[in-house]
């Protein structure tokens, strides 16, 4: 197994609902560390930079009307395989299809308030990573 670090948002949603630590605790609990962390009001530009490869598709501008909504909490998890690892404990998009226990099943509202963003693949986690902390900010 590979060590590496994965890029978490914890969307306003979850932070609006007070949900942060019960995030953290499943993130825990997986077996993943925790290793950068802050809270944070993400721009319009931050959002739209970050989203930017939804930008042609049709739910773009109501994403980032929702990502500027509120607070977010942005991290960098550390551990074996982190990236499929969180990505499997966050669930399916739509909170119906994820599995039990997985974040979105236990926390999401929606498809569109599903509480977390995970990065899909180890360039899109470094790129991501790197718009929101820099590396003295990551402390494993």
């Amino acid at each position: 197994m590979a060590i590496e670090q994965t890029f978490s948002i914890l969307k306003p949603d979850a932070t609006a609902r007070n949900l942060t630590g019960a995030i953290n605790a499943l993130i825990e609990q997986a077996g993943l560390r925790i290793v950068a962390q802050k809270r944070v009001r993400i721009t319009r530009e931050q959002a739209e930079t970050f989203y930017a490869v939804h930008r042609e598709r049709p739910f773009f501008g109501e994403l980032v009307d929702f990502m500027i909504s509120g607070p977010v909490v942005v991290q960098v998890l550390e551990g074996d395989n982190a990236i499929v690892r969180y990505r499997d404990i966050m669930g399916a998009t739509d909170p119906a299809k994820a599995a039990p226990g997985t974040i979105r099943k236990v926390h999401a509202k929606s498809i569109g308030e599903n509480s977390v963003h995970g990065s899909d693949a180890p360039d899109t986690a470094a790129k991501e990573i790197a718009q929101f902390f820099s590396d003295n900010e990551i402390v494993g």
